[in-house]
Formats: structure tokens, C-alpha cells, sequence
């Protein structure tokens, strides 16, 4: 079973408009004869709203909570795209960290994945269903919802696209691809079309914002 998995950022999905846009991508792929993981953020200035509803209650929010609260955003987006794949006529459905196996360690607002126990994932992609899973999120060994905090959602598709044995990871954002530096800051940066891992994390880790530096070290 040849087996994609692709991520899509907040703003990939800030409104209903850019959701449907999406699931038509995935559709595309989907009907080239592969199985389809896609992992998915929550929408574009979600998890900030949420962060500062909490702090309108309490200046120092406790982490448990905040995970709690904060893992709402990708829920939304999960469901909604699943449902606008299914209104182009694929079946589709929804995970949340914990349905999809995702087990991390017990640090709140900052867990590492620890192991991906991915049974319930592969039974569904066995039906046909192209799967969506919540990014930024998973759950501990004490059942704790936990969050992996920011860029959260590139390392859910790397660690899962490994798990899976997948053929590739696309990660899509709203820049188009990798430049020699930052265009909101330089004047016609040069467009990098490929890089090697070890210079992608370096690149990463000195606050490029193209991927998640955990991602690029999980690749």
C-alpha cells in the first residue's frame, strides 16, 4: 500500500472557502492511487485566541489545561475537513492524537512523541477512508492530552509519514518554498529548489520558519 502523507498549515485552512480548496488537493492525490494521511492544523489564528481567552482568566493558566484547551483548534479544522472531502464524494475520518496513537511523554505544552502505535490509522486507510489527523497534539502514557507547542503540527506529519513507512511527506504552507533569505525582509532572495537534510535543520534551528526544526531532525 503506497501511502502519502501531507500537512496543512492554518492559514492552508483559515476559512470554509480555503478548507474546500484543500480537500479538493487531497481528492486529487487521493484518486492517483494511493492511501492518504493528512495531518492538519487548526485554523489561522485559532491556537492565539484560545491562548489569550486563557489568560483573560488567569495570568499563569495551568499547563494541563492549556493543553486541553488548546488542542480544540485542531479538532475544529479535523472535522470540517473531513467533512468537505466527504461532500466531494470520498470518505474520509477524523483523529484526534490520542484515536490516531500518537503517545508522547508526560511535559505539557512541550511533549515529544515517543512512540506512534498507528493500528487504527492503517485499518482505515485498509477501508479506502483517507484519515485526518490533528496535528500539535498526542497523548501521554498516563492518558494526559498533551501538545507537542509550536510547529507542532510539521512534527506529527513527519513522525507519523516514518511510522507509516510512507513514500513522502508534503508539507504545505503559505510560502512557496525555501529562499536565501527572508522575502518580507530581503529584496529578491534566491529560491532554494532542494536542500539536504542536515542543512535544512540548520537553517531551521537559526528561526527560518519554512518547517519545524524537530521535523527536520525526525526526517
Amino acid at each position: 500500500m503506497r501511502i502519502i502523507v501531507q500537512k496543512y498549515g492554518g492559514k492552508s485552512v483559515a476559512n470554509i472557502d480555503r478548507i474546500r480548496q484543500v480537500a479538493k488537493n487531497i481528492v486529487r492525490t487521493y484518486n492517483r492511487d494511493c492511501a492518504l494521511v493528512v495531518v492538519v492544523s487548526a485554523m489561522a489564528d485559532t491556537t492565539d485566541q484560545l491562548l489569550e481567552y486563557a489568560h483573560q482568566i488567569s495570568p499563569e493558566p495551568p499547563e494541563r489545561e492549556l493543553d486541553m484547551l488548546l488542542t480544540a483548534g485542531e479538532r475544529i479544522s479535523m472535522a470540517l475537513l473531513s467533512m468537505a472531502i466527504w461532500e466531494l464524494g470520498h470518505s474520509a475520518i477524523s483523529f484526534t492524537g490520542s484515536q490516531s496513537g500518537i503517545i508522547t511523554d508526560d511535559v505539557h505544552t512541550r511533549a515529544k512523541i515517543v512512540e506512534i502505535r498507528a493500528s487504527r490509522i492503517i485499518s482505515e486507510l485498509q477501508k479506502g477512508k483517507i484519515v485526518i489527523v490533528a496535528g500539535f497534539q498526542g497523548v501521554s502514557g498516563r492518558r494526559e492530552v498533551t501538545t507537542l507547542g509550536r510547529g507542532g503540527s510539521d512534527t506529527t506529519a513527519v513522525a507519523l509519514a516514518c511510522a507509516l513507512g510512507a513514500e513522502r511527506c508534503e508539507i504545505y504552507s503559505d510560502v512557496d518554498g525555501l529562499y536565501s533569505g527572508d522575502p518580507k525582509l530581503f529584496e529578491n532572495p534566491r529560491h532554494i529548489p532542494e536542500v539536504d537534510y542536515e542543512t535544512l535543520y540548520d537553517i531551521t534551528s537559526f528561526g527560518a520558519k519554512v518547517v519545524h526544526p524537530r521535523a527536520v531532525e525526525l526526517a
